[in-house]
């Protein structure tokens, strides 16, 4: 492609609406207890982003915001999906317009087999669409073509992911969120998950992702946020929060004060954000 038709692609992606725009939004628990201040962030179209930070960080707290499963939440700001305010609507009409989340715990009807579980993520939908959908994630996760009667508790927590996974896919999202998608796997397992995201990716699907296995997220992620004590403190290309020092140190394992005298440090790292 010619540098000037790429310029052109990028002019006519820059223009384009944000798929998601949240604008200085504040979430309450108990009516005083701030979990998110003054947030902001912007999701493009088919793109994976991840929002890394600590535990506490209010990284769930934004994806249930988002999702509209924290009631009167949040107290300010907006929240738009395609050009569309969604904050404060209910959990269903946000789901109907296309956005899934997948939770920590990944909601699944563990009584339920896995194909039930299946079932009931393809509800209201008819024809070969249905049938494309099931058989794209069974592409995806073989192993829930083999264990289809087998009940969703049974399974390994890899395969519980997995299955929470293909049924928030059934839905046909615009946007996935999931919560800390590794959460407990093992590390061949995790990156077979995370390569299923970035499959899911390619077919259009935008992805936004809590997680606090930063290299990971680093492995996928188009574009990334970190975030502290209920805002946003950095953002940045994947390959450009890679290469600040204090991502490196605080979430990468990297660098740091290796000259003291007793081998270990005596204080933490001042952040420059």
């Amino acid at each position: 492609m010619s540098q000037v038709a790429e310029t052109g692609r990028e002019q006519l992606a820059a223009d384009k609406p944000p798929l998601l725009k949240i604008a200085n939004i504040e979430t309450l628990y108990f009516d005083r207890i701030y979990a998110l201040h003054g947030l902001t962030l912007t999701i493009r179209e088919k793109e994976i982003f991840a929002v890394l930070g600590p535990n506490g960080a209010g990284k769930t707290t934004l994806l249930k915001t988002v999702a509209g499963l924290l009631k009167d939440q949040p107290n300010k700001g907006t929240i738009e999906f395609e050009g569309r305010r969604i904050h404060r609507l209910a959990p269903e009409r946000i789901s109907g317009r296309g956005i899934v989340f997948v939770p920590e715990d990944r909601g699944l009807f563990r009584e339920l087999t896995v194909k039930e579980n299946l079932e009931i993520g393809c509800w209201g939908r008819r024809g070969k669409e249905v049938k494309d959908d099931l058989e794209f994630v069974y592409e995806l996760f073989p192993i829930l073509a083999e264990r289809g009667e087998q009940q969703a508790e049974t399974l390994s927590g890899g395969q519980q992911q997995m299955l929470a996974i293909a049924r928030a896919l059934l839905r046909r999202p615009k946007l996935l969120m999931l919560d800390e998608p590794s959460l407990g796997l093992a590390p061949l397992v995790a990156r077979s998950v995370y390569d299923a995201l970035v499959k899911i990716a390619e077919i259009g699907t935008t992805i936004l992702l809590v997680e606090q296995n930063a290299k990971l997220a680093f492995s996928i992620a188009d574009y990334g946020y970190i975030m502290e004590a209920g805002r946003i403190v950095l953002e940045g290309t994947s390959a450009e929060l890679q290469e600040n020092e204090d991502v490196q140190e605080l979430y990468l394992g990297l660098g740091g004060d290796e000259d003291s005298s007793k081998g270990w440090r005596l204080y933490k790292k001042r952040r420059t954000w």
